[in-house]
């Protein structure tokens, strides 16, 4: 196993990003090649930091304040009743643990969610709470290995979405650029718009 997979295996999965880094994975890979330091993960905590320093055989640091402090972890909630179907909170998910569509009612499914609390700042009408994650959740290596997994297939899905939407794109400016060499008033067009130094 790869040092960066034994740290992951030690991290929370949060995805929280207050470590720095986009998710708990590119965290461990950067502690891997000693390019972070092993104190910036407040859901892992001292306890957490703990056993990165006795995995990576270096002294044990307190919580670094400027990435937040350590408390309990919470489930977030929708006061379904306020919520207006803006889709912000979704679209920050990490892990893709909340559900709704645009304009309809939205909701955290509590299993899945890890406590992350990146869907408080991006709801605009302040409609989510958050509650004690249980005990039994917070300590599951099984929830956190379902974290990192439903974090890596939202990953690879908006990745996917990405390359679609630059070669929809991509085919788009093709067909404007054939457009403009067989239509004259098209290429008349683009011809002054270059002259102006204007994107055709």
């Amino acid at each position: 196993m790869m040092l960066a997979d034994r740290i992951d295996a030690l991290l929370p999965q949060t995805q929280c990003e207050q470590c720095g880094f986009h998710g708990c994975r590119p965290y461990a890979e950067a502690m891997a090649r000693g390019e972070a330091p092993i104190n910036r993960c407040p859901p892992g905590g001292a306890a957490g930091i703990a056993r990165l320093a006795e995995l990576l055989g270096t002294p044990v640091l307190p919580l670094d304040p400027e990435h937040g402090v350590e408390k309990p972890r919470a489930l977030a909630r929708i006061v379904e009743a306020d919520c207006i179907g803006c889709t912000k909170c979704i679209q920050a998910c990490p892990v893709d643990a909340i559900v709704g569509a645009a304009k309809l009612m939205h909701t955290v499914i509590a299993d899945d969610c890890t406590g992350c609390e990146l869907c408080v700042p991006a709801c605009p009408v302040d409609c989510i709470v958050l509650e004690p994650m249980p005990l039994t959740q917070v300590e599951d290596p099984i929830h956190a290995d379902n974290a990192r997994a439903h974090f890596q297939r939202r990953e690879a899905r908006l990745a996917r979405e990405q390359s679609r939407r630059e070669a929809e794109l991509a085919a788009r400016k093709a067909e404007v650029g054939t457009a403009t060499q067989t239509n004259p008033v098209l290429a008349a067009l683009a011809r002054a718009r270059a002259k102006q130094g204007k994107p055709s």
